[in-house]
């Protein structure tokens, strides 16, 4: 099946590029906002290190249930206009917080929020190997790339606007970002008219539930998951507890996704020249275990540097995990499938981890035995990855390619 990436001219890939990632910015300040100011939060609604964790948890949850379904909401509605109705939900969410006076009401927008980021999170990976084709991996880097420096942004930035505004504004003025990506949506979305052509039922998909490999590399998406939404819930707290402030501590979250970014960038353009893309693997689950080893071990060497570290690690192997996902089928509409359900059983199992991380906290005051745990992680990533040799790709998908 041809993808049809020449029906694009070159300025409108790059306007769509630019788009994209704007969607993408917008896909965590509802999660990576809370954790900077969580102390000032508590200081106006109860709330404990498990309550609190649920924050994140609950809404990775949703984000990991709703992405199984946004491929037939797509095709019964149509891409772009579920697309327009997750951005719609990400300015509601974000803009409700702005009256939060309890917890419950922080949980629903996360909810909410969660919808709207699965649905995205769901489509795009379809849309932008369908765009692009063979180029799939780069815009997939800038993509995901565009995700951490949405979570960067509102971590660094959240905690000067509660410093001046409050917290709820701190949280809740992210609303305003959506709002501009939602305008660039509808202005320059996307021809989406062929996808729902091509995802008739008679097109031939692999029974993901049933299938070894779909069920492997959704576990080891979740390994990644694992860390990331772990650090952005409780990285800020931990480093107040170590005696920075709420400020510092939200420029360490900011930094951490900054290198999210760079790890972003680079990882997924270095793999380009490369089908097999284990050693990038190995190289970015060691440094998951290195920067999660010192966190736990040694805080007093440098927390900045560990810090720095995990965000290069966890950074690529979430688009580079997304990339081995894609390579295992050729036709788009069936990668983005697999994307689908990866993203949606990995986030699922992902959102344990801050929950996990906020039980021992306030079992033992501590965040140290959770950093251990996900250096544990690492390690299962190194041997996971071992299995990801692309001359076997076919041969898992092989009677359902149609």
């Amino acid at each position: 099946m041809s993808n049809n990436t020449d029906s694009y001219s070159a300025l409108q890939k790059i306007i769509l590029t630019a788009v994209i990632v704007l969607v993408a910015l917008n896909l965590r300040p509802i999660l990576a906002s809370v954790g900077p100011l969580l102390p000032a939060i508590q200081q106006d609604i109860t709330l404990s290190f498990k309550l609190a964790s649920l924050l994140t948890t609950l809404p990775v949850f949703a984000m990991g249930l709703f992405c199984l379904a946004g491929y037939k909401l797509a095709h019964r509605f149509g891409v772009n206009q579920i697309i327009v109705f997750s951005i719609v939900l990400l300015v509601i969410a974000a803009g409700l917080r702005l009256w939060a006076f309890n917890a419950s009401g922080l949980i629903i927008t996360a909810l909410v929020a969660g919808l709207g980021i699965a649905l995205i999170q769901a489509l795009m990976p379809m849309v932008i190997k369908s765009i692009y084709g063979a180029q799939h991996p780069k815009i997939m880097g800038l993509y995901i790339t565009g995700i951490m420096a949405g979570a960067a942004v509102s971590a660094s930035i959240s905690p000067f606007i509660e410093a001046s505004y409050g917290w709820k504004m701190g949280l809740g003025s992210w609303s305003l970002l959506a709002v501009l990506a939602l305008i660039a949506w509808l202005l320059y979305k996307p021809d989406t008219r062929r996808f729902q052509s091509e995802t008739s039922e008679t097109i031939a998909t692999p029974g993901l539930w049933r299938n070894r490999r779909s069920w492997y590399l959704a576990l080891f998406f979740s390994l990644g998951s694992s860390g990331y939404v772990c650090v952005l819930a409780w990285l800020s707290p931990y480093a107040i507890e170590q005696g920075y402030t709420a400020k510092q501590a939200g420029l360490m979250l900011g930094l951490l996704t900054a290198m999210e970014v760079v790890a972003g960038l680079l990882f997924p353009a270095l793999s380009a020249k490369n089908i097999d893309r284990r050693r990038i693997l190995f190289i970015l689950c060691s440094l998951q275990i290195i920067g999660f080893g010192g966190m736990a071990l040694r805080p007093d060497i440098s927390l900045w540097l560990w810090s720095a570290i995990v965000g290069l690690g966890i950074g690529g192997i979430y688009p580079m995990a997304l990339i081995v996902t894609m390579d295992h089928h050729p036709d788009s509409i069936i990668a983005g499938k697999l994307a689908g359900f990866v993203q949606g059983v990995g986030a699922m199992i992902a959102a344990i981890s801050p929950w996990v991380a906020g039980w021992i906290r306030d079992a033992l005051q501590s965040f140290s035995v959770a950093w251990i745990m996900l250096a544990g992680l690492g390690i299962l990533g190194l041997f996971m990855a071992c299995a990801f040799n692309p001359l076997h790709y076919q041969k898992h998908y092989a009677s359902h390619s149609g």
